[in-house]
Formats: structure tokens, sequence, C-alpha cells
């Protein structure tokens, strides 16, 4: 299988070739939940209440992700780097310590959610109808969160070292045994939203089986455990990855948060129907978010390689290469979601009520797109970088101090209702976004330049 070539091949053709598979593997990464949510829309007679049910466990899962990001995007741009400076002992140990706290923290979060899923389920605005539904899904689910961290923690180390269409494919194996899967338990098997958690949980174990035997067998640095020695001194390496990873963990825990907020405060200002609203939009969020998140990501060790191995110049290029990529996406998918809003509903549901309340909703949660781009320009060269303090702010404050006060301001403050709860996400675009990027431009642009000037004069 060909690798990238990080250090000599041409900037754009590196990027691209390492964010096309990703962006195909993203996109069928979406097909784990997304599948569910189309089938289990359709489940004759109670679809509409089981996809809002199902919604209130998307926190939980996208906590569980978080965690998995947590270690491996912390890991994988540490782990870049030192395969820029051609340290493969310390890149390795980088490696084997985010598996080692990837398989720790699966073990306790199975434990904790599987203990505490009702009271958790009640505490994010589900109803007792709603739990019906939701509290089998999220048992099975929790079964799989082993093999689910796995196969997303540790596939940005397949990717880190060249192997983009590889990651592409590990993807791939589970997102298409999901898509087959999810309506035989459902329907054939008759197991409803049970089954949907199944088929689910049964990818996961394919996804994160072939991952760990392309990382055992295939790439040039191979995975493995640490050994009881390693793990007592591995201390400043999690450090170190926790620390970078924390940036990504907020952005994914934050979007957690801010779904328990919304769901919490559109039970009060409009129901059930409203909370299966909120479901589909974040689903449309999650699809449309997914090529820029394949293009920053697929950028990222592209310059993490060569920040390591001071070639500013490249770093330069790369990040404008992004740039343009990220921002003429958004222009794109902003005139889609404005101009075509009732296509995109229409995947997740045919329900007329559910339409009506959608299509204003869509459009203005959407309102201020574009700006999304410039969050995921910032936030990606901060990481890529090791700016953790820098990464770890910025995704605090678009969702933390902005999004979440406005989730209650805008509703109940300004009585707007339903509509300030939507009229939040744009507003954290506008000035988080913005503030991200400029903050960017201030101080990794400077450090470019003295990188230059430095191997100038050598």
């Amino acid at each position: 299988m060909k690798q990238i070539d990080f250090e000599h091949g041409k900037i754009t053709d590196n990027i691209l070739r390492a964010s096309i598979p990703m962006l195909v593997a993203e996109v069928l990464s979406l097909l784990y939940n997304i599948v569910d949510r189309i089938y289990i829309a359709r489940i004759p007679d109670v679809g509409t209440t089981a996809l809002g049910a199902v919604g209130l466990c998307f926190p939980i899962i996208t906590i569980i992700l978080a965690f998995s990001n947590l270690f491996g995007s912390g890991g994988a741009p540490l782990f870049s780097i030192e395969r820029g400076r051609k340290d493969t002992k310390e890149a390795s140990m980088i490696m084997n310590t985010s598996f080692f706290l990837i398989c720790v923290c699966a073990l306790l979060l199975m434990a904790v959610g599987m203990i505490f899923a009702k009271p958790i389920l009640l505490l994010f605005g589900s109803s007792e109808n709603g739990l019906i539904y939701a509290y089998p899904y999220l048992m099975i689910y929790l079964i799989g969160t082993f093999p689910s961290m796995v196969s997303t923690g540790m596939n940005p180390f397949i990717n880190a070292q060249g192997y983009a269409t590889t990651g592409m494919f590990s993807v791939a194996i589970g997102a298409i045994a999901n898509l087959i899967l999810d309506p035989v338990f459902i329907f054939v098997f008759g197991l409803g939203i049970r089954g949907a958690a199944i088929a689910t949980v049964l990818s996961q174990i394919l996804s994160a089986a072939f991952v760990l035997y392309f990382l055992r067998k295939k790439t040039e640095l191979k995975v493995r455990l640490l050994s009881e020695e390693e793990i007592r001194d591995c201390g400043r390496r999690a450090k170190n990855i926790i620390s970078l990873g924390t940036a990504g963990f907020i952005m994914q825990l934050t979007n957690s948060l801010v779904t328990i907020c919304c769901n919490n405060v559109l039970s009060v200002t409009g129901g059930d129907l409203y909370i299966s609203v909120m479901t589909i939009v974040s689903s449309i969020r999650q699809i449309i978010d997914t090529p820029i998140h394949a293009i920053t990501e697929g950028s990222s060790p592209v310059i993490s390689y060569n920040y390591g191995a001071r070639r500013p110049k490249r770093v330069f290029q790369s990040w404008l290469t992004m740039s343009v990529m990220a921002i003429l996406y958004t222009l794109l998918a902003w005139g889609v979601i404005l101009f075509a809003p009732r296509f995109l509903i229409g995947i997740f549901s045919s329900d007329q009520a559910l339409l009506t309340d959608a299509i204003p909703a869509l459009k203005l949660y959407f309102g201020a797109f574009v700006f999304q781009a410039l969050q995921y320009v910032g936030q990606t060269m901060f990481k890529s970088l090791g700016k953790k303090k820098f990464a770890i702010f910025f995704s605090l404050l678009r969702k933390v101090i902005i999004v979440v006060p406005l989730t209650y301001i805008l509703p109940y403050l300004f009585h707007m209702g339903s509509d300030g709860v939507f009229l939040a996400e744009p507003v954290s675009n506008v000035l988080g976004g913005s503030a991200c990027f400029i903050v960017m431009l201030c101080t990794v642009m400077p450090e470019l330049k003295r990188m230059a000037k430095e191997n100038s004069d050598c």
C-alpha cells in the first residue's frame, strides 16, 4: 500500500491524498449512526418518537467518541512531529501510550455508562415514554465501547504513517456491515431499536479488528501493549497526549453539552417534536461538517510532520491550501442548506408536521455556517503545531462561553422560544470562529517567519 511522502511530495497532492480517503472514511463513519436514524424513523407507528428518544443517546455516544479522540487526535500530531524529527522510538512510545489510555478509558466508560444509564437519560431530558426506546438502545451500544474507541482512536496513527487509503478502508468495513445489518436486525428479525444497536456494535467490532491487525502487522511502527515498567514511566507522554487532545475533546464534549442543553430547553419550549427536530438538525450538521473535518484533519499530519522537520515554507503552504479548500467548501455547503433544506430533512423523515418545523430551524441554525471554516482552520493549526493552550481556549470559547449561555438567554430572557435555541449556533460561529482565526494569524505566522530566518542563518 503506497504511502504519502509528507517530506518531499507536493503539498496540494499530499493534502488531497490524505483528505479524500479521510473524507470517504468519515462519510462512511457517519453511516454508523445516520443509518440507524434513517431506519429508526421509519419503524411503523413509533418512528418519530423513537428517533427523538435515540437522539437523547447522542450526547453519551459523543462523549465516548470524544474520549477516543482525546487520545487518538492528541497522540497522532505528537507522533507525526517525532517522525519528522526521525525519532521513531519516541514516536512508537507515543502511539503505544495512546493505545494503553484508550483501553483503560473504554472499560471505565462502559462500566459507568451501564450503571448510570437510566438517571443520565432522565437528566438529559428523556420523558418516561422516550426512555422505553432510549434505554435499551444505549445499554446495547455501551457493550461496543471498547471496539468503538479502538477503531476511532487508533485510526489516526494509520493516517499519520501515510496510509490514508487503509484508514478509509478500516472505516468502510464497519460502515458497510452496519448498512447491511441494520435492516436485517430491525425489520427482518423484528428487533426494532434494539436491532439498530446490535448492528452498530457488530460493525464496530469488525472495524476495530482490522485497525489492530494493520497496526500490528503492516505498518513500519507497530502498536503493542505497554510493559509494566513502561506503564510506570508513561506519565509524561500521557500528559502531553491528553494536553494536546484536550482541545478536540472539549469540542466534542461541548457539542454533547450543547445538545443536552438544547434538548432540555426544547422539551419546555417545543416538546418532544422539537427534540426530534434537533435530532435531524444535528444529523445534518454531522453530514455537512464531515468534508471540512476531513480537509483539516487530512492537512494535520502534513503540517505536523513538516513542523517537526523545521520546514516552515511547507507548513505555510499546507495552511494556505487547507484554508482555501475549507472556505470554498463551506460557501458551497451554505448555499445547499439555505436553498435545499427540504431535501436534506427528507433524508431522515417524511413526517409533514416535523418537516414544517424543521425547515426554518435548519436555516436559522446554519445562518452563519461559513464562519465555521475559520474555527476549523485555526483549531487545526494550533493542534498540529502542539499549541495546546490556544487550542483548548478556543474550543471552550465557542461552545461553553458563547453557545451554552445563549441557549438559555435567547429563549427565556429575550422570549424567542425554540428559535432562540437554534440562533445560538450562528452567533457563536461568527464570534468564536473569527476570534480563533485572527489569533492564529497573529501567533503562528510570526513563528513560521522566525523559523525560516533561523534556517537561512544556519
